[in-house]
């Protein structure tokens, strides 16, 4: 269809005049309402206003403008109709060839700290997403465009043809369908979020891409990263990177994970990640002694691993880095020196982010096929547990910070999953066994000498005593775990028979 009519009316200013000036040189009548219309206006071009075309002014501060029969009469008319085109005879209707609308800033006010629940509201669009609705159901007739990305392809188009091409209206209706459906779910989330509505009757969400991946997992799976419009600016989707290849599926689930265990600790820590589980994590005062027992702890595995600090990573610590193949460091910052030294290794991703900014729990969203499961971020910690010491003796203060670092971490560690740490790092991790005592027979001989004097943390309780058994033989000393199992006292009677201290948790740690 020739490009006769078009309506203008956008919130995104950004290259509206150029591609306006550009259509009606080509001959191309232009409708246009408020604020587009007077920037339009101020340049030059030339336009009709919309209660020109309505016979009816703009009321309620705006709210109501184009939601008018000559607007969608205009836009919904099929030209191949018969009856449709004598209707808009009959009322004295002009058809509208094109339409560019985008929408209020919901997104960009409820993002701001200050907001009010008012300016949220009056935030949401409606007329514009009803005419974009209207024109993108008509696309066989209308070309609609909701996105300054594609002024130029129309612009192109027109000058060759006078029209758009049917596959390019379809693909622009398909494009206006999707940004409707995204700006319907951010509103749909807030309110449900304002009313304290946990988990609707239908869950609704959305995402803007990042970038394409390479591939998947594997190298035949297709993939994409996607962000939560508003997320936090601590998460991986927000990284900056500063060095390297670009992430790879795998890289972005690891370095999540890595994220997620740091975030943990307040003082300076280090995680080295394999498979989205911990090889190794350390803490000490500064963050070269964190880096070097994280990397103690398993030097075999952390090679070519994911590395996150909670610290600047300074000269000294970028020196001991630069030893091994690491695919990724993230961190809050790197000092210059610590640059020169790191991107030498032109592969080597370095992103940084605010570690230490306060995220807000999300919902963690599971796919399964056909389906997904949505829970709470697991965020319980020791200190909101009850912990009691059902054992003959106490754990000693240096058991006590052992084990508190042994429950940090096994948190993380797919289940079955039991972790030993000594001091201020972790010694043996044994993760996602079929059952507990196969993942604790991995950590105390990934141990090995270490085990004796370490302590243990089990992400569940054990169903037998068999584990504490296996703990004892290795000479680990203090075990913390959630009890709860019917044969619990099995566990306390071989624990006292052993010397070891253990603590319940009353809390549970899986992870699938």
């Amino acid at each position: 269809m020739a490009i006769k009519r078009a309506l203008v009316s956008v919130s995104n200013k950004e290259g509206i005049v150029e591609f306006v000036q550009a259509l009606t040189e080509l001959g191309v009548e232009v409708i246009s309402t408020g604020g587009t219309k007077s920037q339009l206006q101020e340049a030059g071009v030339p336009v009709i206003g919309i209660s020109d075309v309505t016979g009816f002014p703009e009321i309620l501060d705006g709210r109501v403008k184009t939601l008018h029969p000559n607007i969608h009469g205009g836009l919904l008319a099929m030209r191949d109709v018969e009856t449709h085109q004598q209707q808009l005879e009959e009322h004295n209707i002009t058809p509208i060839d094109l339409v560019v609308v985008n929408l209020y800033p919901f997104k960009e006010t409820i993002a701001k700290p200050d907001v009010t629940f008012a300016d949220a509201i009056e935030n949401i669009d409606i007329g514009g997403p009803t005419m974009l609705r209207s024109a993108a159901k008509n696309h066989k007739f209308v070309t609609v465009v909701v996105d300054p990305s594609d002024y130029a392809t129309v612009v192109e188009q027109v000058k060759e043809t006078n029209e758009v091409s049917e596959e390019t209206r379809r693909k622009l209706a398909a494009k206006v369908f999707r940004h409707t459906a995204a700006y319907d779910s951010l509103i749909s989330e807030y309110l449900t979020e304002q009313v304290g509505e946990e988990f609707p009757e239908s869950y609704t969400v959305t995402y803007e891409k990042v970038q394409d991946l390479r591939y998947g997992e594997n190298p035949h799976q297709n993939a994409a990263f996607y962000k939560k419009p508003l997320g936090d600016k601590s998460s991986i989707a927000a990284a900056k990177q500063i060095n390297g290849k670009e992430l790879s599926y795998n890289n972005i689930q690891d370095a999540n994970a890595a994220l997620d265990i740091v975030k943990e600790f307040t003082e300076p820590a280090v995680v080295a990640v394999k498979h989205m589980n911990p090889c190794g994590v350390g803490t000490s005062e500064t963050i070269e002694e964190a880096y070097q027992k994280a990397y103690e702890a398993d030097p075999v595995s952390i090679f070519g691993g994911i590395v996150a600090a909670n610290r600047e990573i300074d000269h000294a610590t970028a020196l001991k880095m630069k030893e091994i193949f690491l695919e990724i460091i993230i961190a809050p910052s790197f000092t210059e020196e610590a640059l020169e030294v790191l991107t030498q290794k032109k592969n080597l991703r370095l992103l940084t982010l605010p570690i230490d900014e306060v995220d807000t729990p999300e919902k963690r969203l599971t796919a399964v096929h056909g389906g997904v499961l949505v829970q709470d971020e697991d965020r319980y910690t020791l200190e909101n547990a009850e912990v009691t010491v059902p054992t003959d003796r106490q754990p000693t203060d240096e058991e006590w910070a052992a084990l508190k670092l042994a429950w940090k971490v096994v948190k993380h560690v797919k289940s079955n999953a039991i972790v030993l740490t000594k001091n201020d790092r972790t010694v043996g991790i044994g993760a996602g066994q079929m059952n507990r005592v196969g993942a604790a027979g991995i950590a105390i001989e990934q141990a090995g000498e270490e085990a004796k004097g370490a302590v243990m943390g089990s992400d569940a309780f054990f169903p037998m005593n068999d584990t504490v058994e296996a703990a004892g033989k290795a000479g680990v000393t203090a075990i913390i775990q959630p009890g709860g199992s019917i044969r619990d006292q099995e566990s306390i009677d071989k624990a006292n028979e052993l010397g070891i201290a253990m603590v319940f948790t009353g809390v549970r740690h899986f992870k699938h």
